[in-house]
């Protein structure tokens, strides 16, 4: 695999450097997408720049890529040096930190001292230095001491600016009502995208669709991509992982059995509509409606799937219409189907719901934070659009075509409907956007215009 420098690298780059940016930058996205690479290379390019930059995962206290060492080798001389005063009844050595990282994981305390370790070692540059925290979510109520630090920061001026990384979502890893507003930048890795797998494992637009953005083991032979080895990373590292760590490890909820079968149940449908009290009657063990919708909710703050709503001006509207229901990633949907490359291929059905699926997860992944996305239906279901693109006055009908059959009546209408939205197709065709220059750009980037660059 080729190591590529994303660009998310440049653009946090870019905000720590800019000299006013003093807020915590906090980076989050789905798992195993490269967030820890992204730190590493801030690292390296923030010492180039003559920065000074510690870098600590909060899960690898003896990792060799981080700054641990430097931390617990200062430790070690202000605690021999500190020694007599630090002595109980009988005379033995009482250690009242965890900072070397041995046996207990890592408690608020470590943060604390870590803290104001990097405060005075901030003192000793005009750059003053930028800590880099991986894995902050192991930390017990790490949001408010990281809160109470930051104030404590801008109130002495501290020369300190922080990065804290994590791979649950943010919604999780706080709760869903605690506000980080005033205090934290965020900025979300997305998964990788055709050009970026394309450079790293040779993907081609038919196997992106079918792999997902997953950088995940990729291992070619004369019949193409290796499933196995792909197929199981999928299922454990991110699957398994999501399911116990993210959101049984950090919400509450009455059954975890029907979390994961609603998991399975959603990949299963991607691109169709959802009605509850049909999707009750496959789980009767969730209760209510009321419940799977909550538990829907969990598995799109889990960067699972999404529920879109019908697009109207009317938004009394959009919720008597039903909701259709995309997986964020199709290498979720492929893993779990038992399907290769060349049998998803070969049964138009299931290959529709993947070309569908990758187009609607690209939309909903690389949107911006006021964009919405949606579909449309009207006349029971005469006139229909795979997506719509909406921010401010900015409105885009988008059809799906995973074959060379002619375009429904859908986009003609949405534009009658709608004077001042633009409208596309996309896939085969002479009048489409071929799917090698739309998964090229953005949601926003095709909102404004813009087109692949030759």
């Amino acid at each position: 695999m080729e190591i590529i420098e994303r660009s998310n690298v440049s653009r946090v780059l870019e905000r720590l450097l800019g000299g006013s940016h003093m807020r915590i930058m906090a980076i989050n996205g789905p798992r195993h997408l490269g967030k820890t690479t992204i730190a590493l290379q801030l690292r390296r390019r923030l010492i180039e720049s003559k920065t000074s930059c510690w870098y600590l995962p909060m899960d690898k206290f003896n990792s060799h890529e981080s700054d641990w060492h430097e931390i617990r080798s200062e430790y070690a001389s202000q605690r021999d040096g500190a020694i007599h005063d630090n002595r109980d009844d009988d005379g033995q050595h009482c250690s009242t930190s965890n900072i070397t990282g041995a046996g207990a994981p890592p408690n608020g305390q470590v943060l604390v001292e870590v803290w104001e370790r990097a405060r005075r070692e901030s003192l000793k540059s005009e750059r003053g230095l930028v800590l880099i925290i991986d894995e902050i979510q192991i930390i017990p109520r790490w949001s408010n001491i990281v809160k109470g630090l930051w104030d404590a920061d801008r109130r002495n001026g501290y020369q300190l600016r922080v990065v804290v990384i994590g791979s649950p979502p943010w919604r999780l890893m706080i709760g869903q009502n605690e506000s980080l507003a005033g205090r934290f930048d965020f900025h979300r890795v997305t998964h990788w995208s055709l050009p970026e797998m394309t450079q790293a494992f040779g993907l081609t637009v038919e196997e992106y669709m079918f792999f997902g953005g997953y950088p995940g083991p990729f291992c070619r032979d004369s019949e193409g991509i290796t499933l196995r080895p792909w197929r199981d990373h999928i299922l454990t590292a991110i699957l398994t992982h999501v399911t116990k760590r993210d959101i049984m490890g950090l919400t509450r909820f009455h059954n975890p059995v029907v979390i994961r079968q609603l998991i399975d149940l959603s990949l299963r449908y991607s691109g169709n509509f959802i009605y509850y009290k049909k999707l009750l009657e496959k789980l009767p063990e969730a209760g209510d409606v009321t419940t799977l919708v909550d538990y829907l909710y969990l598995l799109s703050n889990a960067n699972l799937i999404v529920t879109l709503d019908n697009y109207s001006r009317d938004p009394l509207r959009r919720k008597k219409s039903p909701q259709k229901l995309y997986a964020l990633n199709t290498a979720l949907m492929t893993a779990t189907s038992g399907y290769t490359f060349q049998e998803a291929r070969a049964d138009r059905s299931f290959w529709e719901r993947i070309v569908k699926s990758a187009v609607g997860a690209h939309l909903y992944n690389t949107r911006g934070t006021v964009t919405r996305i949606h579909y449309w239906q009207r006349d029971s279901g005469k006139y229909y659009v795979d997506f719509v693109i909406s921010r401010g006055p900015h409105l885009v009908g988008v059809e799906v075509k995973s074959g060379n059959k002619r375009a429904s009546q859908g986009l003609s209408e949405f534009k009658a409907r709608y004077k001042n939205a633009r409208v596309m197709e996309v896939g085969p065709g002479v009048n489409a956007v071929s799917f090698n220059d739309f998964f090229s750009l953005t949601t926003d980037e095709w909102i404004e215009g813009k087109s692949v660059k030759s």
